[in-house]
């Protein structure tokens, strides 16, 4: 094992208890520093998918926000949101999935004016990023429901359609509960390998399979055998391709590492309106940060991240949507995919801040401050 970590890198790894300590002993050998965050690593996936009584799923007033959702729970509860708000919702379909599931998209606004300008809010990109869904979910249920008393919320979806998609990668996200609690991508299949899956978020049309991607289709970062290959990563694009002029923000929720990037990640270079979206970004990670004082690094993703190229940040920023990010959410490490129930709450209240303080931006003309640092 030690031969696959390279120097000063943070590698998880998943062992059986009955092999803990010889992969213990070994890494000491090898002098290289190992933490054991989850002792029963499987106990920890039950807490989370293990049937419970307590699941309240049946109506819009039962449903549980502080669990996490099966794609059947999501889609069905998506159905209930879009009958019994008609005012302020309206569910459709982008196409389908590589296993034939319909890809469901809400478009959240007042219908008070055509042609408002437009933020798309995806998540689940990653299979094994169960927060990601859970926080698509939770701001659906509080702009719905704040948007009576809070006045922000009802100017911003009076001003502003929202297009939030709960799960991106449908088949990825049903297997993570069925099969694999640690599958990242979609479930294609390859003709050459037995391996299965493409990186969903290395797909796009940019810079495609160049640094920070794989052409190995048993790589987790495998960017597929053509760029827009997966019908989930096409059907989006072809969305966001229509509708661009209106889209002004394009945001996907990720996890983990308490990060908010933007453009770009497929090369060390500042963006040609840094300023503005820089400042957005600040003051996102900083509404954020007033919940329950959770710090959040922020800038461009090659930079704050790692250099990854096909990515949907880069490519919506590419096709003219000027303000384009990924969150990173809870935690930077710890639970790191398996992050607890308990912490849906809280991690989805910050985000939620964040995520008006971007769309309120849109609302005003940009003005910067350049003496801003990407840190709180």
């Amino acid at each position: 094992i030690a031969a696959l970590i390279c120097h000063n890198s943070t590698v998880d790894v998943h062992v059986k208890r009955n092999d803990t300590k010889g992969l213990r002993a070994h890494l000491q050998q090898e002098h290289i520093d190992h933490w054991v965050f989850i002792s029963n690593l499987q106990k920890e996936i039950e807490k989370q998918t293990g049937y419970r009584s307590s699941r309240k799923r049946r109506s819009e007033s039962q449903y549980d926000y502080e669990v996490y959702h099966t794609l059947e729970e999501i889609q069905s509860w998506m159905f209930v949101i879009n009958r019994t708000h008609p005012d302020l919702v309206d569910m459709f379909s982008i196409g389908k999935s590589y296993e034939g599931k319909p890809l469901y998209v809400l478009q959240l606004g007042k219908r008070s004016r055509p042609h408002k300008k437009a933020v798309w809010i995806d998540c689940g990109v990653h299979a094994r990023e169960w927060i990601g869904p859970a926080f698509c979910q939770w701001f659906v249920k509080e702009a719905i429901n704040s948007y009576q008393y809070d006045s922000v919320m009802r100017r911003l979806l009076n001003q502003l359609n929202f297009y939030v998609m709960p799960v991106f990668n449908v088949d990825g996200y049903q297997f993570s509960w069925t099969t694999d609690r640690f599958w990242r991508k979609t479930r294609s299949k390859n003709h050459k390998f037995h391996c299965r899956g493409v990186d969903a978020n290395r797909n796009w049309k940019v810079k495609w399979c160049d640094e920070g991607a794989s052409f190995h289709p048993c790589d987790d970062t495998y960017c597929g055998p053509f760029p827009e290959s997966e019908p989930e990563v096409k059907a989006v694009a072809k969305f966001l391709r229509k509708h661009k002029k209106r889209i002004k923000a394009y945001i996907s929720i990720h996890a983990y590492a308490q990060m908010l990037l933007y453009p770009y990640s497929y090369k060390y270079a500042t963006i040609p309106n840094f300023d503005c979206v820089e400042s957005a970004a600040h003051n996102a990670v900083t509404a954020l940060y007033s919940a329950y004082g959770v710090k959040y690094r922020y800038g461009p993703a090659s930079t704050t991240l790692y250099v990854s190229s096909g990515s949907s940040i880069d490519w919506a920023y590419r096709n003219g949507i000027p303000y384009a990010f990924a969150f990173e959410l809870r935690d930077t490490g710890h639970f790191g995919f398996l992050l607890p129930e308990s912490l849906i709450n809280p991690t989805c209240t910050e985000t939620m801040r964040a995520v008006k303080a971007i769309a309120l931006g849109l609302l005003k003309k940009c003005e910067t401050d350049r003496s801003r640092f990407p840190y709180i």
